[in-house]
């Protein structure tokens, strides 16, 4: 008898598990998953070129229906008939670990399965039809509603001024003890001026008295914001990419749609080095890395998901992707959309720094972006060194940077003590590993 996973393609390309995976809300989510992908619970199942889908025996009489629509590999749809909050759930996950064994066979779509799919490419298409609307239609910015905003933004920005000047002239001591309402009632006044990014970098500071040596990263905050400040109020006299830089970090937005027409266009192959999924008040917000195999052009991707919502997967880390980037404008364009993509992605390993080239691409980053949070590395060949109990990456050159893993005894299994390439987020206060490569092996997610 054949295997079944030969049987029949259907969809684009079968997943690996951790890929699966990857998709699990939570640690938790993943591991009930494990358990629920045996053949045994399951009954009706069945795929095509576009889902997969199966029933699911639970704890009660019913079975539970779930369903996943692969037809967009970047943005999977998931449908479950249990009564679990969390999404994807145990059952989705389990139904596409099974189809991702192999398990799961060829078979002729189910009513429910068929309804469901129906309705999704009607809402698909309607939503088509708006954007094609809206497309059509110039956009025209109404230019009072522009100045009244920038005049709330003025007036949010000259209390912030103040704010800051309190913090500093009453001494930092205060805020060892202060609630966190001092940082949310500051951010809420921004968010009521309709500077939304500048509310969300005050009220992560809440979290900096309670980390050791605060004095001082909380006195860089402040003087940073106060640069921010002064410098959003002479915009007019500063150079055009700088003024974008300001306006972006105070909160004024672009639309996707105006980057993807008049955004600065960059092709290249570009190395998916790393990810990470961080929560940004009710959002998840994913940021993607990429560096230009040509150009050695580093690029973000951001994407964000509500409650309930899937994160975008379609860069997957370790790959290697032929593409158009279009960039926001900036001093520093970091930020990009994917406008095109040509041909299918393939798996590379990228072309690592030595420290003293990373720091010196990181210094010209700073001096162009002095608000920088956080900047792209790409190290190797590097090996593991300790210094007292701390961890630390050194080329062969000597140099070294300190890390902050999450997971130290991961990184230390995948190097096996040799030379190994890394990517990961760099801070002031150390280096956040990413993904790693040895040798020719694949990426792995550290």
């Amino acid at each position: 008898m054949s295997d079944p996973a030969d049987s029949f393609d259907f969809v684009s390309e079968r997943w690996g598990r951790e890929r699966v995976l990857d998709l699990a809300p939570d640690p938790a989510a993943a591991k009930t998953a494990a358990g629920v992908a045996r053949p045994a619970k399951w009954s009706g199942t069945g795929g095509d070129d576009e889902a997969v889908w199966g029933e699911c025996q639970g704890s009660g009489k019913s079975a539970y229906r779930a369903c996943a629509d692969l037809s967009e590999p970047g943005a999977p749809a998931f449908r479950c008939s249990c009564p679990s909050r969390k999404f994807p759930c145990k059952h989705a996950l389990g139904l596409l670990l099974l189809w991702s064994d192999g398990v799961i066979t060829e078979g002729p779509r189910p009513q429910w399965v068929a309804e469901w799919l129906e309705e999704r490419r009607e809402r698909a298409d309607k939503a088509a039809e708006r954007r094609a609307a809206a497309a059509a239609t110039p956009r025209t910015k109404d230019p009072k509603t522009a100045e009244r905003r920038e005049r709330r933004v003025d007036d949010g920005l000259a209390e912030l001024d103040q704010w800051l000047r309190d913090q500093v002239t009453h001494g930092l001591a205060q805020a060892e003890k202060a609630p966190y309402r001092l940082w949310d009632d500051a951010a809420r006044r921004l968010v009521d001026a309709q500077a939304a990014a500048l509310a969300g970098q005050i009220r992560g500071l809440a979290s900096v008295p309670r980390q050791g040596g605060w004095p001082d990263r909380l006195l860089e905050e402040y003087a940073l914001l106060r640069l921010l400040v002064r410098a959003y109020e002479r915009r007019d006299d500063l150079p055009e990419g700088l003024r974008e830089t300001v306006r972006a970090r105070v909160g004024f937005t672009m639309p996707q749609e105006e980057i993807l027409t008049g955004g600065t266009r960059v092709r290249d192959r570009w190395a998916v080095t790393g990810s990470h999924d961080s929560e940004q008040e009710r959002l998840t917000a994913r940021r993607v890395w990429l560096r230009g195999r040509r150009t050695g052009r580093s690029a973000l991707v951001l994407s964000f998901a509500a409650p309930g919502r899937v994160l975008d997967s379609s860069l997957i880390v370790g790959t290697e992707i032929d593409a158009d980037l279009a960039f926001y404008p900036g001093s520093l364009p970091l930020r990009a959309l994917i406008a095109e993509r040509y041909g299918e992605p393939t798996g590379a390993m990228p072309e690592g720094l030595t420290v003293g080239a990373f720091l010196t691409e990181y210094s010209g980053a700073l001096a162009r972006d002095p608000w920088l949070h956080r900047w792209p590395a790409l190290l190797g060949p590097i090996r593991l060194a300790r210094s007292g109990a701390d961890l630390h990456v050194i080329d062969e050159a000597g140099d070294s940077l300190p890390l902050r893993p999450h997971d130290p005894w991961r990184l230390l299994a995948v190097s096996g003590g040799g030379p190994f390439t890394l990517s990961g987020e760099w801070t002031p206060r150390g280096l956040r590993p990413l993904t790693a490569w040895q040798h020719d092996e694949g990426a792995v997610i550290v």
